[in-house]
């Protein structure tokens, strides 16, 4: 079973989410805001980080960019919109639940992180070269890196493709769009985050390090050489 970290401002909910997941066999620790929660996470060193997205003196999201670490995190909240889906996936999220749920839902989600979790413990992290060494079958919009291949959609075979033959390269939101989704970049367009956060989960679920596209905050993207 797993340490997770519970990072939730309200009491009951913390107490009722924290028996039931010990009942399971986990090893839980519980924050009350953002800034305990960031100390936590350098102590008590989860496998996986549940993360409230309201809270007070840091909110989930300050504290995703704030942490140091690739632990993997469920958003949990009352707040059920796209643009903070997209805004968590965006910051690093794998996954996002809305309260009010159950416990078989939270136990389906957690067992598929810790899959994954164990998937990449068996397998290192990728050679140095590894992520240099990548074919893309145009027809199929499939790529292969290494012994892993992940089947991409259109735009996101482009996007991935545009990014890697760019590697060390910040690329703007505006190029990508222009170049990728043929079409300028709105105020409130987020189908480029979308099909980001899209492609970096499907490289996660492969075993493949999600931050292969990583986000240069104010800038871009760029692929991580």
């Amino acid at each position: 079973m797993s340490k997770i970290l519970l990072v939730d401002d309200d009491p009951l909910f913390r107490t009722w989410l924290s028996d039931a997941l010990t009942a399971q066999g986990h090893r839980v620790e519980c924050a009350v805001n953002g800034l305990e929660g960031l100390s936590s996470i350098r102590a008590f060193n989860p496998d996986i980080i549940m993360l409230d997205l309201v809270m007070p003196q840091m909110n989930g999201f300050d504290l995703l960019k704030a942490r140091e670490c690739s632990t993997p995190v469920i958003m949990i909240s009352a707040r059920d919109n796209e643009d903070d889906r997209i805004r968590g996936y965006e910051l690093g999220a794998d996954d996002y639940l809305c309260k009010p749920f159950s416990i078989k839902e939270l136990t389906v989600r957690l067992h598929a992180l810790e899959r994954r979790i164990f998937a990449h413990s068996k397998v290192s992290h990728l050679e140095p070269t590894a992520a240099s060494v990548v074919s893309f079958d145009e027809s199929s919009y499939r790529i292969t890196i290494g012994h892993r291949v992940v089947d991409l959609t259109q735009t996101e075979f482009r996007l991935f493709k545009y990014l890697f033959e760019r590697k060390g390269q910040v690329i703007t939101k505006q190029e990508l769009q222009r170049s990728v989704l043929q079409k300028d970049l709105g105020r409130f367009d987020r189908n480029l985050d979308m099909h980001i956060s899209n492609t970096r989960r499907k490289l996660a679920n492969t075993s493949l390090p999600r931050n292969l596209i990583n986000t240069v905050r104010g800038q871009g993207y760029s692929f991580t050489v």
